[in-house]
């Protein structure tokens, strides 16, 4: 209404007035209110969620008119908590309230898109091949052909195109690729199931029928801390964010909680009100650090010495000094330190750290008949020799012994911590010390690099004769952390002034941080937790995990809290946050995403082994393996290259391959069956006589590479691709910006591969990308299939934050043409089995498979010993990867993609080392989903839809359905010897379907599959049910293991947590054929957190977060190095080093401290990327200054907690320790007429 006409004196309109004057009645035309009253008017709400991997789980309320979505607002109807814990509302974020803005965006994908020239060659090759599998096949012999549409990848001239079509030629690619090479050679790439579990399924289910790769993703992430394996023998479990209401002192350290746990934040406000102090610890000063009532900043990349010097502070204080009962019994009952240690004499009369001494080192095996060599030994208080309960070796080959209950050989017994008061000597034990490594960018102490500490000791007559001492675990950690006992020893700080390893004077050296500081919070948060029996937490983050050394700092921060008795305690232990890592229903969702009700065992492969091989990044490899080797090993027994390292380990079977074998793994059984041998005993024999070697010991021989491949759900060229600059030329064979010089054919050649002078570019024949939106990978695509949004589509949703399960629900149909993932690969699937007609029927497939943890393969590599080199036999499943046969039915590929194959009734089903009868959930989804009418599948039920596949994984998963709750803690029971069934028994009769969840979040049921307890009276908490079900970890000893015993782990220098400093990538020598622009350059630290306007790349191009931020790519630095360089805020810089470089914008602030920059993670290339100057191409992303360089010690198998699994444990993505130039750009060139003649030629 307006109020013009007020203004003049004759025209004013005259009514009652009310309330003293103050109000005034008018009689006026309101019309103009049914604009605003349209624009909110809706015609339903439906309930939905955002699959975007930002462990938030949200559930929104979507508003739909006229069939569009119109504008979101957050749910508030989560169930209740108890009533002295804040309930969970409201969760949501402004990223989440913007996605709305994607349905009708111009960046929405509307239709299949596939390279215009691409498709010109594929339609000239149908019309003269009428089989499409022929068709494809003449295109793959015309080598001029493939380089055509290949060198198009990243330079537009996208052309619509039909499902029809491109089903097609994806099918044809794949069957003969298949035919060819072996379906190995196809592979696919898809993060995080829990943010869209079933959408994650239809991709991998239908690479696990064909027999193709899955490709892991949260090791690549470097997502997955290597330490919670090592520790725990768990990939991850952490408590949900309401637990840390119940904490009463809280470190988040690396961890950004306001600006990347937003939903979550309110309780990390919520529990100061109680009294909780909150510690910020990062090296600038971010949203946390405001949040928090004190801050340290320490260097960046030197956590783990801050946390060394604080675990100094509370062992001194609260295990010497003043010792805790809670700490001391804690230690005694629930980790490693009681155990026994072999020290092993060197040349100068010290003693090194050997392994845990073990039953079958002694002459009786102390009783143990069963797996002795896996069992721990430890002195009890009346100073006998025990094997208590709980180690591996009680798990596997014998029932019921497997548990913490203080037992050995069947009697109570009290293990002894320290044998200070009982020993028969001080020994001079030494430790490596990497503290004194020089780096001119990061501080160092310069100290011996062996440490000899006096360490007591009892001598013991093993089986062989020989006489050695043994120390705990306990001593031993308390003189590696440099703690004097008495005893004299001189390389111990007298008290916490003195610089030596590891006191807070020393850290202060190394991290910049008081040590006054240092003090302060260490007694706070020891004390704390000796208060309040373990309620001390520490929230942690990418920012300590994506170092070269992340297992360093990650220990570092868990033997705090083992110290002093915090994890499984409510309030208390670990808090990692990166990822939405949790898929709470995940022993339901693994046969329907892996296909295991038909075909076991399925090909998967952890990434970052996998793109650094095939990217060739292992070619322009600077790290030494030298340089990561502990003083006192022997570098005789450790020689190559880091691939090296990695090939090994996939011959000896601790790793996975992909490709597998120099062989199509389909043509093995033909040969076999002419040998008159078994497919397992041919391919021995083959590799074994040298006629068949492993795909990864000549990755560029032209057929071991992948060939085909998918990537759905991720935008891995824009985000996740470390060592984006090499997938470019390498996989794609398109332009890149790489600025180093690979390996010469002379000098430091690996050992283990097979030396071909010139690499491999262009190894992808095919890249397939679904995706809602045109993103940073759809750009470097051959073919893109359009899918539904997350309001457009069913399909579930978990997180690691909350207990709860929700939907994502179909609240308007897909638009244009897009569809769901399920309904994409389910087309894909039907043509597949049309045209592998005449090309491929019932075949006999190879897999290899590693030792996997969770399965007697954990007990298979006790000793380090290569088949190859003669060093012991080729077993499979003991000293190589298991060699098993699996039967494809690729006809009937569809029917199988559609329908519950018929191996979980016989096989039934399970997860981490247990399985149960599953007869009657599949007879429930034969009444819920119905039944196959006829073919291969005929009788069993149907998943057609995405709702089937979501009702399969809800049926068959102890977290939704309460009987198989019962069943599972059953089956862990016959393993323990106790009865668990009590924890699931009130929920027994509870089965939560699909249409539930649309109604509200239900809460999940309690399950052995996860270590915490889903329950009315406590929160979720990591480790709970280990430390009050007496359940063990999954680890050598059954406890927390702080010591690492591998042969690796030992000569890498990590059995013990220390500090070691980041490595030195050497990306930023040798670059002096890059031309000076005329601006001042400079070296600095590359850092890429977590941004506060998009998750990952999601929302980085939504217009309404541009709006709210900068708009496109910006680098964060300090003040100092921007007057240096003579950079103000908001110019354009360029960033470069040997791996490639990137142009963006300058934000030049006090809050980022010197010597460092900040490029916050996945800014897409798509908006306001102008030329660098260094490269002539466009500037390129985040990751095209980064390189992948894995660490041989993540490379481990077999080994117990050591072993492999799909995501557990396995060569991690780091990225941190990278260095860049940085310069101000002297000219800031658009490219655009140079982008508009590649569009036009492309387009032609």
């Amino acid at each position: 209404m307006s109020k013009l006409l007020d203004r003049f004196r004759y025209f004013k309109q005259k009514g009652d007035s009310f309330a003293e004057g103050h109000g005034q009645v008018y009689n006026t035309n309101r019309d103009w209110e049914d604009g605003y009253r349209q624009r909110w008017q809706y015609d339903k709400i439906v309930r939905s969620t955002h699959g975007v991997n930002c462990t938030g789980s949200c559930s929104w309320k979507i508003y739909v008119k006229n069939g569009l979505v119109t504008w979101e607002t957050q749910q508030t109807d989560y169930p209740r908590t108890r009533p002295d814990l804040p309930n969970h509302e409201p969760r949501g974020c402004p990223r989440g309230a913007s996605y709305s803005w994607y349905l009708y965006s111009a960046n929405r994908l509307k239709y299949p898109l596939v390279r215009k020239a691409l498709l010109e060659i594929w339609r000239d090759a149908l019309a003269q091949h009428s089989d499409p599998v022929a068709a494809w096949d003449a295109i793959m012999a015309d080598g001029e052909k493939g380089q055509r549409y290949k060198s198009q990848r990243g330079r537009g001239g996208f052309v619509r195109a039909s499902w029809k079509e491109m089903n097609q030629l994806i099918a044809a690619a794949n069957i003969w690729t298949i035919k060819k090479y072996g379906p190995d050679r196809i592979a696919g790439f898809s993060p995080i199931p829990a943010m869209s579990m079933v959408s994650y399924a239809a991709g991998t289910r239908y690479l696990s029928l064909i027999g193709g790769t899955c490709l892991s993703f949260y090791d690549w992430y470097c997502d997955l801390p290597p330490a919670s394996p090592m520790t725990w023998g768990e990939q991850t479990d952490v408590p949900e964010s309401a637990d840390w209401y119940n904490s009463s002192y809280i470190i988040a350290w690396g961890s950004n909680v306001p600006q990347t746990r937003t939903p979550d934040a309110h309780f990390f406000t919520e529990v100061r009100y109680k009294g909780t102090k909150t510690v910020a610890i990062t090296p600038d000063y971010s949203e946390v650090a405001k949040l928090s009532d004190q801050w340290l900043a320490p260097k960046q990349g030197t956590d783990s010495a801050l946390a060394m010097a604080m675990g100094h502070v509370i062992l001194n204080e609260l295990h010497l000094k003043n010792p805790s009962d809670y700490f001391l019994n804690y230690a005694r009952h629930y980790t490693d330190m009681p155990m026994l240690v072999l020290l092993e004499p060197r040349e100068d009369g010290s003693y090194v750290p050997g392994r845990q001494l073990r039953a079958a080192d002694l002459a009786d095996g102390l009783g143990e008949a069963n797996n002795p060599e896996w069992k721990t030994v430890a002195y009890n208080q009346a100073g006998e020799l025990v094997v208590p309960n709980g180690s591996i070796g009680f798990r596997w080959g014998e029932k019921g012994k497997w548990n913490l209950e203080p037992k050995a050989a069947g009697t109570p017994t009290q293990l002894t911590l320290s044998l200070l008061d009982g020993h028969d000597a001080v020994k001079d034990v030494a430790f490596p010390y990497f503290g004194g490594i020089e780096n001119p960018h990061f501080r160092h102490v310069k100290q011996d690099e062996v440490l000899l500490h006096k360490v007591p000791v009892r001598m013991l007559t093993l089986a062989d004769g020989r006489e050695l001492p043994v120390a705990s675990v306990y001593d031993l950690t308390l003189a590696h952390y440099g703690l004097d006992r008495g005893l004299n020893d001189d390389n111990c700080a007298r008290d916490y002034s003195e610089v030596r390893a590891y006191s807070p004077a020393w850290a202060e050296q190394i991290c910049g941080v008081p040590r006054s500081q240092i003090e302060k919070i260490a007694r706070e948060f020891g004390e704390t937790a000796h208060k309040t029996h373990g309620r001390s937490m520490i929230i942690v983050g990418a920012g300590m995990n994506h170092w070269y050394h992340m297992d360093m700092n990650y220990r570092g921060l868990i033997n705090m809290l083992v110290f002093c008795g915090c994890v499984g305690q409510s309030g208390g232990g670990w808090a990692h946050y990166v990822g939405q890592e949790k898929l709470r229903p995940q022993t339901g969702w693994t046969p329907l995403a892996f296909a295991l009700d038909w075909n076991r065992p399925p090909r998967q492969m952890n990434s970052t082994s996998f793109f650094y091989n095939h990217a060739s990044q292992w070619r322009f490899e600077k790290l030494q393996v030298s340089e990561l080797l502990s003083p006192l090993a022997d570098a005789s027994q450790f020689s190559g290259q880091l691939i090296d390292f990695n090939v090994r380990a996939e011959r000896m079977g601790w790793l996975p391959s992909s490709p597998q074998l120099g062989i199509n793994p389909l043509r093995i059984a033909e040969q076999a069956k002419r040998a008159g041998q078994t497919e397992q005993a041919w391919t021995v024999e083959a590799l074994k006589s040298g006629t068949l070697r492993m795909a990864c010991e000549d990755p560029d021989s032209g057929s071991n590479h992948p060939r085909n491949m998918f990537i759905w759900r991720s935008n891995l060229l824009g985000s996740s691709g470390k060592g984006h600059e090499y997938m470019l030329r390498y996989l794609l064979g398109t332009e890149s910006g790489i600025q180093g010089e690979p390996l010469s054919d002379e000098a430091d050649r690996p050992e283990e591969l097979e030396w071909r002078g010139e690499a491999l570019e262009g190894k992808l024949d095919l890249l397939v990308t679904l995706d809602f939106r045109m993103s940073s990978t759809c750009l470097f695509s051959d073919i893109v299939l359009p899918t539904a949004t997350w309001y457009e589509k069913d399909d579930m949703n978990t997180s690691d934050m909350h207990p709860f399960i929700h939907p994502l629900s179909a609240a308007v149909d897909p638009a244009w043409e897009s569809k769901s993932d399920w309904e994409i690969y389910k087309g894909i699937a039907k043509t597949f089995s049309e045209l592998c007609v005449g090309h491929l029927g019932e075949e006999t497939d190879v897999v290899l498979q590693p030792l996997q943890h969770d399965s007697p393969g954990e007990l298979a590599a006790g000793e380090v010993r290569d088949w190859k080199k003669g060093e012991c036999d080729l077993i499979p499943g003991q000293t190589a990867p298991q060699i098993i046969s699996v039967q494809r039915n690729y006809p009937a590929l569809y029917e199988r993609f559609t329908s519950v194959g018929p191996l979980l009734e016989k096989l039934g089903n399970g997860g981490k080392g247990i399985s149960w009868n599953t007869d009657k959930e599949v007879d429930l989804l034969r009444r819920l989903n119905y039944t196959k009418a006829e073919g291969v599948a005929k009788g069993q039920p149907m998943i057609n839809s995405a709702i089937d596949a979501a009702e399969v994984i809800l049926t068959l998963a102890p977290e939704t359905n309460g009987q198989v709750a019962v069943k599972a803690w059953q089956a862990l029971g016959e393993f323990t010897g106790r009865d668990h069934t009590h924890l699931a028994q009130p929920k027994e009769e509870e089965k939560i379907r699909f249409r539930d969840i649309q109604a509200q979040p239900r809460k999940i049921i309690s399950s052995p599959t996860w270590s915490g307890l889903e329950d009315e009276h406590v929160s979720y908490n990591a480790g709970y049910t280990n430390v009050h079900e007496l359940i063990p970890w999954r680890t050598l000893s059954g406890r927390q293991q702080l010591y690492q015993d591998h042969p690796w782990m030992r000569a890498f220098g990590e059995a013990f947590c220390a500090y070691r400093p980041p490595v030195d990538t050497r990306s930023v020598q040798n670059l002096q054929h890059i031309p000076s622009n005329g601006f001042p350059e400079k070296a600095l630290n590359f850092l890429t957190p977590h941004q506060k306007w998009g998750i990952h790349s999601t929302y980085s191009e939504n217009l309404l977060m541009l709006t709210l931020s900068r708009g496109g790519p910006i680098v964060w630095m300090s003040e100092a190095d921007a007057s240096e360089l003579g950079i103000e805020d908001n110019d354009w810089i360029e960033v470069f080093n040997a791996n490639g470089a990137l142009t963006a914008r300058a934000v030049v602030s006090q809050r980022v401290p010197a010597g460092m920059t900040m490029m916050y993670h996945a800014q897409e290339r798509l908006m306001n990327i102008p030329g660098s100057e260094v490269t002539g191409q466009r500037g390129g992303i985040h990751n095209s200054v980064t390189r992948v360089c894995p660490k041989p010690t993540h490379m481990i198998g077999g080994y117990a907690q050591l072993a492999y699994g799909f995501n557990y444990y396995g060569t991690v993505g780091s990225n941190r320790d990278e260095f860049i130039m940085v310069r101000k750009m002297n000219k800031v060139n658009w490219l655009d007429d140079e982008g508009r003649d590649q569009v036009q030629e492309a387009t032609k």
